[in-house]
C-alpha cells in the first residue's frame, strides 16, 4: 500500500476501506503547545461494520425517509469532543483580549439541543515510519484502513467499553462468554441508538472514551495511510469496534496548518460535529431566527455589534425562507485575521468569518455571511458523495447567497434581479478570466465522468486534482457551477425551482449525493411542458462533462440585454474616459456629474478602467477621492482590481517596479491566482521589456510567494520559458 505519489500533478488517494467499516464517531483527548507547534494526545474511535453502510450503485436508492431515524444519520465522521488537559500551553478559559456577542434577545443555549463545544478533525491518522514490528501474520487477518497525512502515531490499542459502569444495558445477549464479542455489541448498540436518544448516546460515548485500554493493537504506515490489525480478528464484525490512537502532529506537517490570530499569537486550524435530525420537529421547521453568538477580539467588537450582529437575523430569517427548516440549532460566528485562506468557512454550528468582510459597508459582510449560512444545507447536511464534485457545495452556496441577500435587504422583485444580473455580469467576467488563464482539464466540474462515485471493493478512491496546487486557486466550481443552476432557475421559473429545491433538501438531508440524484430528482418533479427538452445526459455533456464556457452560457450571455445596473456603469465609465483625456488645464464647466455607485457597479467599474491603456495620476487620485476608496470594503478597497489600477501608473516605469512591489500589502499576494495572472499578463503586454523584472520583483518580495506565483500562474511561466 506504499504509494509515492507526485503532488504537482497526481490525483489525492482516499485509501480507507470504508465499505467494510465506518467510523461513526470519534472523542479526542489532546495536549496543545503552542511553543513547539504540536497537538499531541488520544482520538477514541468507534466503528460499526454493519452492511447497511456500504456504498450503493445510487445514492437515489438511500433517500431519507421520515418513519426512519437511522436513515436520517450522515454516512460521514462523527461528533468529537476536545478536551485539553494540559494546562500550561493552552487555558480553555476567554482571554481578556477576546469576547463574545450572543444574538440580541437569544440565549445561550450551549450543551442543549445537540450544541456542543466540538471541533473537526478528520479520522486521517499516520506516521512515516514503521512504528512496531508487525511481521507475518498471514493475510487472514482483517486490515483497518485509516486515511492520513503527516501525523506520528505512538500507539494503537482496544478499548474496553465493558468495563464502563451501567453500560451493560447495551448487551443483548448477557451470556455472551467471549469478551471481544460482548464489547463489540456494545458499540453496536451505541451507534445505532435513535436520534432521539442522542443525549444518552453522547455520554455514553464520553464515558466509553474514558475507559482503560485491553490490550494493544500491531499497526503499521504509510505516505497515505495507517494501517491497524488484531490477530485472529478476521473479518470487520470481528475487529475491535472501540479503539484508541495516541499520536502527535508536527510542526510542518499538512494535518494542522498554524498561523496567528488577531493579536499575533499562534494557532491552529483542525476541527465536526454531527447533529440531531431537526427534519422531523415541527418547532424546528417554524424557528426563523436560530439562536445565534458572534466571537471576536477586542479591537473589533464595535464592528460587530454594528455590522455583523445586525445582519445576522435577517440572513437567517431569508434563508428559512427560501429552504425552510434549518438544519442546526444554533449559529456561531468567529471571526478570524485577514491572513485566513479564504473570507468565509462553514462547519456545524458554526462559520469562520475573514475579518477583511468587516470594513466599509455591510455588502460584503453580508453577502458573504449568507453565502456561509447557505452551505448549512449544501455541504453540511447534503455533501458530495465524490470530492470532485464540488459544484454541489459551492455552485448551490454562491447561487443562494444572492438570493438570501436580497431576501435580507428586504429589495423588490425588480430591483432584486437587477442586482442579482449585476452579479452575473461580475461572475462572468470573473469565469471568461478563469478558463483564459487555467488548465482545460481543471475546468471540469465530472472529471470522473461515467466513474464518479466510483469506489473500489474496499471503498477506497481518488480524488481528481486532489494533489494539484493550482486547484487551491481554482474557482470553476463556483462559478459554473452557480451558472448552472441560475440557468436551470431560469428555464423553470423561480417559483416552479425553489419549491423543488425544498423538497430536494427534505429528501436527500444527512446524505452524500452526486450530480445525477440532483438532476433526475428534478427532471423528475417539474411539469414536462417545462423540461424544454432537458436531460441529465445534455446537461452532463453542455454543463460538468466539458471543459471551458458551457455552450448554453455563451449563448444566453450574448442575447442577453444589458440591466440598468450595468447599463449606469458604462456611462460612469465613458465620463472616466473622458476625464482621463483631458488636459489638465480644463475650464469648469466642462466638469463631469459623477453618479453614487453600489458596491457591486463599483468593482464593474474599476475592471473596465482597468483595460485602459493609460490612467493619468489626476485620475487616479480622483478615483480615490470620489468613492472614498480606502473605506470600501475588502471586495473593492483591497480587491485586485482597485489596487492594481491606484498602483499601475507607477509599475509603468520598470526601474520603479521592484520598489513599488516590495511596498504592496501582504493581502496582494494571497489573491486568486485568476486575478493575479490579468493583472501581471495586462502589464506585460503593455510594458517592453518588463517581462523580466516581475517574477525578480516577487522574489525580492518573498521568495516563498513567488514559488507559489510562479508555479501556479501560467503568466510567470510563460514569463519563465515554460508552456
Amino acid at each position: 500500500m506504499n504509494i509515492n505519489l507526485d503532488p504537482s500533478r497526481d490525483d489525492l488517494p482516499l485509501m480507507a476501506n470504508t465499505s467494510h467499516i465506518l467510523v461513526k464517531h470519534y472523542v479526542l483527548d489532546l495536549d496543545v503547545n503552542f511553543e513547539s507547534q504540536i497537538i499531541e494526545g488520544t482520538i477514541v474511535l468507534f466503528f460499526d461494520s454493519g452492511n447497511k453502510f456500504r456504498k450503493k450503485s445510487s445514492s437515489t436508492e438511500e433517500t431519507c425517509r421520515p418513519e426512519s431515524n437511522e436513515a436520517c444519520k450522515f454516512r460521514m465522521l462523527e461528533p468529537c469532543h476536545i478536551s485539553v488537559t494540559n494546562t500550561r500551553t493552552f487555558s480553555s478559559k476567554m482571554g481578556y483580549n477576546d469576547f463574545a456577542i450572543c444574538g440580541k434577545g437569544e440565549k445561550d443555549t450551549s450543551g442543549k439541543d445537540g450544541n456542543h463545544d466540538n471541533w473537526k478533525l478528520a479520522s486521517e491518522i499516520s506516521s512515516s515510519k514503521y512504528c512496531c514490528d508487525t511481521g507475518n501474520h498471514g493475510s487472514e487477518d482483517f486490515l483497518l484502513v485509516l486515511d492520513c497525512c503527516d501525523l506520528s502515531v505512538l500507539k494503537v490499542e482496544e478499548v474496553d467499553v465493558a468495563a464502563v459502569p451501567g453500560i451493560e444495558k447495551f448487551t443483548r445477549s448477557p451470556k455472551l462468554t467471549v469478551v471481544s464479542e460482548l464489547r463489540n455489541q456494545i458499540v453496536r448498540e451505541l451507534v445505532t441508538l435513535p436520534a432521539d436518544r442522542w443525549r444518552e448516546q453522547l455520554d455514553c460515548y464520553a464515558r466509553c472514551s474514558q475507559a482503560p485500554g485491553c490490550g494493544e493493537l500491531l499497526f503499521d504506515t504509510d505516505t497515505w495511510s495507517l494501517q491497524i490489525r488484531k490477530t485472529g480478528a478476521q473479518t470487520a464484525p470481528d475487529f475491535p469496534h472501540a479503539i484508541r490512537i495516541l499520536y502527535r502532529t508536527k510542526p510542518q506537517g499538512r494535518s494542522v496548518t498554524w498561523t496567528s490570530d488577531q493579536s499575533g499569537r499562534c494557532v491552529g486550524v483542525c476541527g465536526h460535529v454531527e447533529y440531531p435530525c431537526r427534519f422531523q420537529n415541527a418547532s424546528a421547521a417554524t424557528q426563523e431566527i436560530i439562536p445565534h453568538r458572534v466571537f471576536a477580539p477586542v479591537c473589533l467588537k464595535h464592528t460587530c455589534q454594528e455590522t455583523l450582529l445586525r445582519l445576522i437575523p435577517p440572513c437567517l430569517s431569508a434563508a428559512h425562507s427560501v429552504l425552510g427548516t434549518h438544519p442546526f440549532s444554533r449559529l456561531d460566528v468567529l471571526i478570524v485575521p485577514a491572513n485566513f485562506p479564504s473570507l468565509g468557512m462553514a462547519s456545524p454550528h458554526i462559520v469562520f468569518l475573514s475579518q477583511s468582510t468587516l470594513t466599509g459597508r455591510s455588502h460584503l459582510c453580508g453577502t458573504r455571511l449568507c453565502h456561509e449560512i447557505a452551505h448549512s444545507w449544501f455541504g453540511l447536511a447534503i455533501g458530495a458523495r465524490d470530492w470532485t464534485e464540488e459544484w454541489l457545495s459551492e455552485g448551490f452556496a454562491t447561487h443562494l447567497e444572492d438570493v438570501f441577500w436580497a431576501k435580507a435587504q428586504q429589495l423588490a422583485p425588480s430591483e432584486a434581479q437587477e442586482q442579482q444580473e449585476l452579479r452575473a455580469v461580475l461572475r462572468w467576467r470573473r469565469l471568461q478570466d478563469e478558463v483564459r488563464n487555467s488548465p482545460e482539464e481543471m475546468q471540469v466540474l465530472r472529471p470522473n465522468k461515467e466513474k464518479t462515485g466510483h469506489v473500489s471493493d474496499s471503498g477506497s478512491s481518488l480524488i481528481k486534482h486532489g494533489l494539484n496546487p493550482e486547484k487551491v486557486f481554482m474557482q470553476v466550481h463556483y462559478l459554473k457551477g452557480y451558472f448552472l443552476l441560475r440557468f436551470l432557475a431560469r428555464k423553470l421559473g423561480d417559483d416552479t425551482y425553489f419549491s423543488f429545491l425544498r423538497k430536494f433538501v427534505h429528501t436527500f438531508h444527512g446524505q452524500l449525493i452526486l450530480s445525477q440524484d440532483f438532476l433526475q430528482m428534478l427532471l423528475e418533479n417539474i411539469p414536462e411542458e417545462k423540461r424544454l427538452e432537458l436531460s441529465v445526459e445534455s446537461i452532463f455533456r453542455d454543463w460538468l462533462e466539458s471543459s471551458g464556457i458551457p455552450q448554453p452560457l455563451q449563448t444566453e450571455r450574448q442575447a442577453g440585454a444589458e440591466c440598468v445596473l450595468v447599463r449606469q456603469v458604462g456611462v460612469e465609465v465613458a465620463k472616466w474616459n473622458r476625464m482621463n483625456r483631458r488636459p489638465r488645464k480644463r475650464k469648469r464647466k466642462e466638469k463631469e456629474v459623477l453618479e453614487k455607485l453600489l458596491p457591486d457597479q463599483l468593482v464593474l467599474l474599476l475592471e473596465h478602467l482597468l483595460e485602459q491603456k493609460t490612467l493619468n495620476p489626476r485620475t487616479l487620485r480622483s478615483l480615490e477621492r470620489t468613492y472614498h476608496l480606502p473605506q470600501q470594503d475588502a471586495e473593492v478597497h483591497t480587491g485586485p482590481y482597485s489596487r492594481a489600477t491606484c498602483v499601475l501608473h507607477a509599475l509603468k516605469q520598470r526601474s520603479h517596479f521592484s520598489k513599488v512591489l516590495k511596498c504592496l500589502p501582504r493581502w496582494f499576494f494571497s489573491l486568486q491566482c485568476l486575478f493575479l495572472s490579468t493583472f501581471l499578463s495586462r502589464l506585460v503586454s503593455r510594458t517592453p521589456g518588463f517581462e523580466s523584472s516581475v517574477c525578480q520583483a516577487l522574489e525580492l518580495w518573498s521568495p516563498q510567494t513567488a514559488h507559489r506565483i510562479s508555479s501556479s500562474c501560467s503568466v510567470c511561466q510563460q514569463l519563465e520559458g515554460g508552456p
